[in-house]
């Protein structure tokens, strides 16, 4: 088949599309991807090294990701997204659908990012099979929980939480999401999250299953593949000569990052993240991209790193320090690593809770109220306490028994096989 893959948003967003794309690849089938890079990061080189045609489009976007990380991380959850939509989707919307256009012309199926609706749109007028993907099951009815942050009292009280929070999403991001259709003389569906965003055919749910064991009660198109783990980068780095120096010198470390938060406050990170290394007198790996302190450099009982594969070097530290990002929850735990999550919206506070209910993370720590002292504490616990550590080798090795992308592509190529 020719299947083509659209996405958009920094690289959380990006490397799962990037795995899928290359286990379609692996299957034989001829795979384009179209990439909306928020950070204006290209992907050429690793789209090459799994064999699979790339585009970026546009080429460059006029956003700046560090200053809208440092106008917006106090932000709620609604005004974070529609600040994000307004400054880094919708100026290139009309490049995203033309993009999107062309790809349904040219494959047999598309799958795409479940925020790009201007993809699903084109494939409804064109009558071609239209998948999603989705990175957090926090916005999926069910009866028997709650939408996040909603007190469970029951079924009935469910049901109507879940169509409260229909209708604030609705009220939030109606207008500016169904522009697109209306302009192109389509009447849009009714309800934003869950039916412009995914795909009533197939949405792969790209949470590994630790995670939604509830998954059963979900309607028929979502489906849990799994994590889609992007490995190629992996197969292509090398730990450091200095990196294995270090680590050989003494316990394993605790790694500390905030991931694309960490552009929102890197002083204040890095300060929080040192004094706490030496109130819990632990050693840590810190990524950091601060002039001050350079990747691979040293200080005291603390290595500084760059950008790289993190799953590579996560499986050698004793726990991980993190904002509870999709990518990073789930890296982490397939590392056998505890977590200490500090997050600083309500996604991040989703994963956390996550990983606390299956005993791989102590209670989070909000960015808005943790200090040095907090989180030392919380460092010295997960060091300590032996039911953490147990837990998280017996999660991983869970995880080591699925494989998210081989999921996905045997899913993506039933449901074609179902609709031929």
């Amino acid at each position: 088949m020719k299947i083509g893959l659209q996405t958009w948003g920094s690289n959380g967003d990006i490397r799962p599309m990037l795995a899928l794309a290359g286990g379609l690849q692996k299957a034989g089938h001829q795979v384009t991807l179209a990439i909306t890079s928020i950070d204006n990061q290209s992907y050429q080189d690793i789209s090459e090294k799994l064999g699979i045609t790339y585009l970026q489009v546009p080429m460059t976007i006029d956003f700046n990701l560090l200053d809208f990380a440092n106008r917006s991380y106090k932000m709620n959850t609604l005004q974070w997204l529609r600040g994000l939509l307004d400054e880094s989707l919708f100026p290139s919307e009309t490049a995203i659908y033309q993009t999107a256009k062309h790809l349904v012309a040219d494959n047999d199926c598309v799958i795409g990012h479940h925020f790009l609706y201007p993809l699903k749109l084109a494939a409804m007028q064109h009558h071609k099979p239209f998948f999603s993907l989705t990175f957090c099951h926090a916005a999926i009815p069910m009866t028997s929980y709650p939408p996040f942050r909603f007190p469970n009292l029951g079924v009935y009280s469910n049901k109507l939480a879940w169509q409260l929070l229909d209708l604030v999403f609705n009220w939030a991001l109606k207008k500016p999401l169904t522009r697109l259709w209306i302009s192109e003389g389509q009447t849009p569906p009714t309800h934003m999250l869950t039916d412009l965003l995914t795909s009533q055919q197939l949405d792969l749910v790209a949470v590994d299953p630790l995670f939604c064991n509830f998954n059963r009660e979900w309607t028929a198109n979502h489906k849990a593949c799994g994590f889609l783990n992007l490995t190629e980068d992996t197969v292509h780095w090398t730990l450091p000569n200095d990196l294995a120096l270090f680590l050989q010198e003494g316990e394993p470390p605790v790694y500390m990052t905030f991931g694309s938060m960490q552009q929102a406050v890197p002083e204040w990170s890095v300060t929080l993240f040192l004094e706490a290394v030496k109130l819990a007198d632990c050693r840590a790996i810190i990524q950091t991209e601060l002039a001050q302190y350079t990747a691979a450099s040293r200080l005291g009982q603390v290595y500084f790193i760059g950008k790289h594969p993190h799953q590579a070097v996560f499986e050698k530290c004793a726990a991980v320090v993190h904002h509870g990002g999709a990518g990073t929850t789930h890296s982490a735990t397939l590392a056998a690593c505890p977590s200490i999550v500090i997050p600083f919206m309500d996604e991040q506070l989703f994963w956390a809770h996550q990983l606390q209910a299956l005993g791989l993370a102590l209670t989070p720590l909000p960015a808005k109220k943790v200090n040095a002292k907090l989180l030392a504490k919380a460092i010295r616990r997960v060091l300590t306490v032996k039911s953490l550590q147990e837990k998280a080798v017996e999660a991983s090795l869970i995880m080591q028994t699925h494989n998210g992308v081989a999921m996905a592509v045997q899913l993506v190529e039933s449901q074609m096989h179902d609709l031929i």
